[in-house]
């Protein structure tokens, strides 16, 4: 039988059946890249964004979705399973931080979501327009994460990880990548009371994926 599991429905299953030691955070590995979208007026209008998801997730997730049995997952088999994971995605505030002139923007609903295979791996795009555009004079900035740890975010390689889209000529971006999970950091998240018991502001900025865009 068919199973369409939306993106909250199956990170608690899959957490569920993990097993010690796998449940340990994080349970899920996403590479993500980012396009912040200018409108025409020059203000920002949202974030593309395009999150490719780990192996054993993906092999999670896509159970039962070949509906013609032919070995591949089309773009079609998967595209109700893209519309869940978006319609899902305000219960985890869209892992998404922007802030215009340092005051936090409001998203609306994700728009266009489509989800692919790439080799082995399952990937997700979407777009994620602001409520208000945002006037990008005085700085922009945007964050990837899950605070919580469950899901790990990892941008891309390279300076088009986070890209602008019809930004204004002068436009410059400063990437700052998260750091990778050491040991000590490692043995943190194995322990649920220690992992409750550290303050944010201690994994805010080295293990969060940020970008500021600076417009004339």
């Amino acid at each position: 039988m068919t199973r369409h599991l939306g993106l909250k429905t199956s990170l608690a299953a899959l957490a569920i059946g993990l097993a010690p030691p796998a449940l340990a955070h994080p349970h899920v590995w996403v590479t993500a890249k980012a396009e912040v979208v200018f409108a025409p007026d020059g203000k920002v209008s949202g974030v593309r964004h395009h999150w490719t998801f780990d192996e054993a997730y993906t092999a999670y997730v896509t159970q039962g979705l070949d509906k013609d049995n032919d070995g591949k997952l089309s773009p079609e088999e998967l595209q109700d399973l893209a519309n869940e994971n978006a319609a899902s995605l305000n219960e985890f505030d869209y892992f998404t931080v922007l802030k215009a002139r340092g005051k936090p923007q409001s998203f609306d609903s994700p728009r266009e979501a489509r989800m692919s295979m790439e080799k082995s791996q399952v990937s997700m795009s979407f777009f994620l327009p602001l409520k208000t555009p945002a006037v990008p004079s005085g700085a922009v900035s945007i964050e990837i994460e899950d605070p919580t740890f469950f899901v790990y975010f990892s941008l891309s390689d390279g300076q088009a990880s986070v890209s602008l889209a019809q930004a204004p000529q002068g436009c410059v971006t400063s990437i700052a990548k998260a750091k990778p999970l050491d040991a000590a950091m490692q043995q943190i998240l194995q322990d649920e009371g220690a992992l409750q018991a550290q303050p944010k502001a201690d994994f805010g900025v080295e293990y969060s994926n940020r970008a500021i865009i600076a417009c004339p």
